[in-house]
């Protein structure tokens, strides 16, 4: 009776928490997200793909409870939460991203925001060794205004020569995938994109948690 209650006051110690609701769950979960997280984030198998403007992969769309989850982890981001999501998108870009450097979309501020640089470094953990963490070749060359009230036009012109890059050092350069939170129209990407480009950079993509869903015409 003793070992019975020991082992069950041990198994409540330790149980694995869900990193989106911290209710217990499985260990054998996936990255540690609970069934009902799971089943409310409705990631879909193998993530969601495309190649405008850039190629790109994420997770899913940017609404419901995933698009909820990340406007909370702007501003507090919680490290378990992003690496279980992590997990989740190498699962679904592995074997294009094996051998690829990883590069974080930064910011001007110094207090920006922090998701791209914390989601490369989990999908490098997630990689295990894979992948090569490389935020020193990407640099925000001067202040842009805010994005959220611009159209595309007007972001991408708001982004011309935004960033700048350090020169690959590397012949033939090594792949090379961008790392952002979310992917709306592509401006910021492809400015990044463009500027790892002229440095002689090869910039494959864009890995993001989320991608807007494209604007439904009137």
């Amino acid at each position: 009776m003793w070992s019975t209650l020991w082992r069950q006051s041990l198994d409540l110690i330790s149980a694995a928490r869900c990193c989106a609701c911290d209710d217990a769950c499985e260990r054998s979960s996936a990255a540690a997200l609970c069934e009902r997280c799971q089943e409310e984030l409705a990631l879909p198998e193998g993530g969601v793909q495309g190649d405008q403007p850039l190629l790109w992969c994420a997770l899913a769309p940017y609404r419901g409870r995933l698009r909820a989850l990340l406007l909370r982890q702007r501003p507090t981001p919680d490290p378990a939460l992003i690496a279980a999501l992590a997990t989740r998108l190498h699962g679904c870009c592995a074997s294009a991203v094996a051998g690829a450097l990883l590069v974080p979309v930064s910011s001007w501020k110094r207090a920006g925001n922090p998701l791209p640089l914390l989601l490369a470094r989990a999908l490098v953990a997630a990689s295990a060794g894979q992948t090569q963490l490389a935020p020193q070749l990407l640099h925000r060359s001067r202040p842009t205004l805010g994005q959220h009230h611009l159209g595309r036009s007007l972001r991408a012109r708001n982004l011309q020569g935004a960033f700048t890059a350090q020169a690959c050092a590397e012949q033939p350069a090594r792949p090379l995938w961008l790392v952002d939170d979310i992917l709306t129209t592509g401006a910021t990407a492809c400015s990044a994109a463009q500027a790892l480009q002229a440095a002689g950079h090869s910039v494959q993509g864009l890995l993001a948690l989320a991608r807007t869903p494209a604007a439904t015409p009137r």
